[in-house]
């Protein structure tokens, strides 16, 4: 993020306008609109405002002659559409006061840039591009039109109204929040959006015990709460809307190391954000810390968050956390997530299943080559079984072995499938008994192991020449046969 958004108080000042034409009306009417006192050089010396009410254009101030040498003390900000050279010039005399400035698409000489703007009265969301690409801004504008409701900026001034005697009547911050957030998503909320705003005062009076109403315990304090988030495996869009809102509420997040960094720019910007998890080779703080400051968190009464990679009750360990927050008695939900076999089955395109060909699924964690050596392959050798290895890179070597004194063939199809869902993901797909070497291929973890016949309908096979190697084995077999 290059440019920081931030919103011009328009009452501090006045904004000088440089330009003419098109290009400067239409920054006019933004300025207007936004209430601002406006001094306009117009550089053509066409000082036409119609079509301006005349409460807007009372605020417009047609300044003549050079605005080089204009007297700049009681401006705020500089904006230059349609200027040409002056505008060049003015950013040069903005930049040496320290005044922001703004040469329309033109970022040199620009210290901020204007965004796209949804307009609600209090509420204003602004979208930029950087400046490279006012159309996409002006798309994403669009579709947040459609969705914001049209009177949110009522609901803000509602509870503009209304806050300072809330607050005093409720001591804990944590549950200042709560109470805003049950206002904003319950009725009372709903009635000032659908207009009824006399309604939603009665109601809003009608709440003798302000903190009692945000959840307060009976001594008046915040009640915590443990919630289990699977982020997936890393797209940020495979989290559920559920997962979001629960990041959006949260007081504290611990998080493994393998959620990605898309995912926690999710979480509420003023939580505070923990690392309780460990990549291969290093340690970590260990499960019983996790569990204690989970436990610590929730009897101070924040609203904690424990986001896994993926899902939480596969191979995330959820259930011996769930353990720890029952014997502790502290409150508890879970939300689930896609876990990294789904998402590399489906970016890859990787059916667990398929008609008559794989009728079972097996999940199993082989993190390292001893996890690997206590597994009972036996159970692993039925061609119509699917096998989802978690955690198995370091011990693929142990589990080609495996398997294949188990029994299974070594023509068997697999994939491994690494970083599922990011933008760099990467397969390598051939036999089982090239394992190791295809784990090598992808260039580092976390990957998934999927061994079967169904690697075989996924599109990095169909994309390769594996197939054509198989059938070439699989003719060379039938022929050693017919010998």
């Amino acid at each position: 993020m290059r440019y920081l958004p931030v919103f011009l108080d328009l009452q501090s000042g006045k904004v000088l306008l440089v330009g003419a034409g098109d290009l400067a009306r239409a920054k006019l009417r933004l300025l207007a609109a936004a209430g601002a006192a406006v001094r306009w050089y117009a550089t053509d010396g066409d000082h036409d405002i119609a079509g301006l009410a005349a409460e807007d254009a009372a605020r417009i101030e047609r300044a003549e002659g050079d605005p080089l040498a204009a007297d700049l003390s009681d401006v705020i900000a500089v904006l230059c559409a349609g200027a040409g050279e002056i505008g060049v010039a003015m950013s040069v005399r903005a930049k040496a006061i320290g005044l922001p400035v703004n040469v329309m698409d033109d970022l040199v000489h620009s210290t901020f840039i204007m965004p796209a703007i949804v307009d609600r009265g209090d509420v204003v969301v602004a979208v930029g591009t950087g400046g490279t690409s006012p159309v996409v801004a002006r798309r994403i504008r669009e579709k947040i039109e459609a969705v914001l409701p049209a009177r949110i900026g009522d609901l803000a001034g509602f509870i503009g109204g209304v806050r300072k005697s809330i607050h005093a009547r409720i001591e804990e911050f944590p549950l200042r929040r709560r109470f805003w957030e049950r206002i904003v998503d319950g009725p009372i909320g709903a009635l000032v959006l659908a207009g009824r705003r006399d309604e939603a005062e009665q109601a809003l009076n009608a709440i003798t015990d302000p903190a009692a109403f945000a959840g307060a315990s009976a001594e008046g304090k915040a009640i915590g709460h443990v919630t289990l988030v699977g982020a997936g495996p890393g797209d940020p869009d495979l989290l559920t809307v559920k997962a979001l809102r629960a990041l959006q509420d949260a007081d504290v997040v611990f998080y493994d190391e393998l959620v990605s960094s898309e995912i926690l720019d999710r979480i509420r910007r003023d939580a505070t954000r923990i690392p309780v998890g460990r990549r291969v080779g290093k340690p970590g703080i260990g499960q019983d810390a996790i569990n204690a400051l989970m436990i610590e968190a929730a009897q101070s009464g924040q609203r904690a968050v424990r986001l896994k990679g993926g899902d939480p009750f596969i191979f995330g360990r959820g259930g011996e956390e769930i353990e720890a927050l029952r014997d502790a008695g502290v409150a508890y939900s879970i939300i689930p997530g896609v876990s990294a076999g789904l998402g590399a089955a489906a970016q890859f395109e990787v059916p667990l299943t398929f008609r008559h060909e794989a009728l079972r699924i097996t999940f199993l964690t082989a993190h390292k080559a001893r996890d690997a050596e206590v597994v009972d392959w036996s159970v692993l050798t039925d061609k119509k079984m699917t096998v989802v290895v978690y955690m198995g890179m370091t011990a693929a070597p142990s589990i080609r072995e495996g398997m294949l004194a188990a029994g299974r063939s070594p023509e068997t199809p697999v994939g491994v499938f690494a970083r599922v869902t990011r933008p760099d993901a990467k397969a390598a797909v051939g036999t089982l008994a090239r394992l190791p070497e295809l784990v090598k291929q992808v260039d580092g973890g976390p990957a998934i192991l999927i061994i079967g016949d169904v690697v075989a309908h996924s599109a990095p096979w169909s994309r390769s020449n594996v197939t054509q190697l198989f059938s070439n084995q699989m003719f060379s077999e039938l022929l050693k046969a017919a010998e």
